[in-house]
């Protein structure tokens, strides 16, 4: 089953420009329908305009609240209709309305940590390295109405090492993020994703074919 991927963004489009080069190289069967970005500068647009995908900017900025901000964006959505939204470095707040258990977010941390509004990007390395912890990680996971509290499709941690800065970390953490990405939309595709409660079950492929 090919997957037709909406993708949410606000920043320069690195983990789209991931997700096409997997696509382009068929080790992901997906067809990104669309890319939206809250700023009309991101650099995911551009991505996405040299690949034929439609682009689109719905500027928080320019609308008068936060259901404003939504119902415009899923008014965009709309026309499209993807079968599953991906998050990557979207900074708005998204609700749901219809997609519940197809929207997945990717985050630079091991959820519950370090995580929720205001955790995003470089933020988030500079929060793990002041506080010393030995560990963090990638975390993709379905979303909900609120910032990072979704239910976890996958985990990878990643080791903060003594000589680490944020630049550095931040390396090692994408290589984290572009590995379980990929890996979580392929088991959506699969249909061996189930919601229970606030984990999510991951069927094995001779279950899911039976």
């Amino acid at each position: 089953m090919t997957v037709r991927i909406g993708v949410l963004l606000s920043g320069a489009g690195t983990t789209l420009e991931n997700l096409l080069g997997l696509i382009d190289k068929g080790a992901l069967e997906a067809e990104v329908c669309l890319v939206v970005s809250t700023r009309s500068e991101a650099g995911g647009l551009e991505r996405a305009r040299r690949r034929g995908i439609p682009a689109h900017v719905v500027s928080r900025r320019d609308l008068p609240d936060e259901a404003g901000f939504n119902a415009a964006l899923h008014a965009v959505l709309d026309r499209y209709e993807p079968d599953l939204l991906v998050l990557a470095g979207f900074l708005s707040r998204f609700e749901l309305r219809g997609y519940t258990g197809r929207a997945i977010n990717v985050h630079p941390a091991l959820v519950p940590a370090f995580s929720g509004k205001g955790f995003y990007g470089a933020r988030v390395h500079r929060a793990v390295l002041a506080s010393g912890v030995k560990l963090t990680g990638a975390t993709v996971h379905f979303c909900d109405d609120e910032y990072d509290t979704g239910p976890v499709i996958l985990q990878k941690a990643v080791a903060v090492r003594e000589d680490d800065d944020v630049e550095r970390l931040s390396a090692r953490v994408v290589e984290a993020e572009r590995e379980l990405l990929p890996r979580a939309i392929r088991l959506f595709a699969e249909g061996r994703l189930s919601i229970e409660g606030r984990r999510v079950r991951i069927r094995d492929e001779s279950a899911s074919g039976a």
